[in-house]
């Protein structure tokens, strides 16, 4: 099951014409890269001598620049810090395109900060940088009222949740009503936040280990073959019928992707990666495909297949990374196979 190169195309040229919100938790992803030739007098850790550093989008960033890659508006809506990682992100966004109108600084708010340190192309540790997670009722509400306001303009909105405290209940009753009212796709990419309604959304894109949680089933050990998984055929129902989406994609790493939908029969996408070095971003890049596609006028199923190749282009680039239209045609044409996260 493919979809074929000119219908991919006719797809990708409508997505220059979407605007896609994306709501939820704004971080600035560090890297430092660096050489290790030996192990600290002071502890049992390797010296890593530093040879470059940069900043990226990261988190819902990272989703909204994914979309921008593909040649979508993408608007981010989120709460940041008044700090100074908080404006670094910001002139990041507005550089690569991104705009911000839907979010918030906030004195009592810290802008997630998660450092990388890599050496010969391994991830050494991370630092991560975090303030409270959850946001005082006056902020929320005025959170809300900013986001109806950018549904208003959207052609597509994104929940994504990281845990952090942005996606609260109120947050997706905003989202969902509002976009309801102008009949535009919902995407989730949801973590482990068992308490969410979310019923009515489009499209939901949580990995096998999420998937599991979210379901209340013990996760077991995967089958060589995902359609005679009865695991996973058991967890999709369930979330199917809890959600009520169009299309759930279940991302399953090396094996691909489980689609399920409500009257319809499950299918199995195989990996479309090539060489793997890093899986980080590979689930943003996932949603975002899908819900821009879906607002460009694809079917989900179309959706789930530009996702999975645009998801194996981004796990063979080192740090959270996005995939452009050329690089995604490309990538098609050449139907090399690998990892999905």
């Amino acid at each position: 099951m493919t979809i074929p190169i000119q219908r991919a195309k006719e797809v990708l040229a409508e997505c220059g014409r979407q605007r896609v919100l994306v709501v939820g938790d704004l971080m600035l992803d560090r890297y430092i890269y660096g050489n290790v030739s030996r192990i600290s007098p002071e502890a049992p850790v390797p010296v890593v001598h530093v040879t470059s550093e940069k900043s990226m989008p990261g988190g819902a960033s990272n989703v909204a620049w994914n979309i921008r890659s593909l040649g979508g508006a993408a608007v981010v809506s989120g709460v940041l810090g008044k700090d100074a990682a908080g404006a670094e992100l910001r002139r990041i966004l507005d550089r690569e395109g991104v705009s911000t109108d839907g979010s918030l600084e906030d004195e009592q708010v810290r802008t997630i900060v998660k450092t990388r340190i890599i050496a010969e192309r391994q991830q050494v540790v991370r630092v991560d940088w975090e303030g409270p997670e959850s946001l005082d009722a006056a902020l929320q509400n005025k959170f809300c009222g900013l986001i109806r306001e950018q549904v208003q303009k959207a052609s597509g909105v994104i929940l994504e949740d990281y845990g952090k405290g942005v996606i609260q209940q109120a947050v997706v009753d905003a989202v969902l009503q509002e976009a309801s009212r102008k009949g535009i796709p919902v995407g989730l990419d949801p973590k482990d936040n068992h308490e969410l309604s979310v019923r009515g959304i489009t499209v939901a894109t949580p990995n096998r280990k999420e998937a599991f949680i979210m379901a209340g089933i013990k996760e077991t050990a995967p089958a060589a073959n995902p359609l005679e998984d009865r695991s996973l055929r058991r967890v999709a129902e369930v979330l199917v019928e809890r959600w009520a989406p169009r299309m759930l994609v279940i991302t399953l790493g090396p094996q691909g992707m489980c689609l399920a939908a409500k009257d319809a029969p499950p299918r199995h996408v195989p990996t479309r990666a090539r060489e793997v070095f890093d899986v980080s971003g590979a689930g943003d890049t996932v949603i975002a495909v899908c819900v821009l596609a879906l607002a460009a006028g694809a079917n989900p199923v179309e959706a789930a297949e530009l996702a999975n190749y645009a998801a194996g282009v981004v796990v063979g680039k080192i740090g959270t990374a996005s995939c452009t239209t050329d690089e995604l045609i490309r990538y098609m044409e050449h139907g090399k196979n690998g990892v999905v996260e």
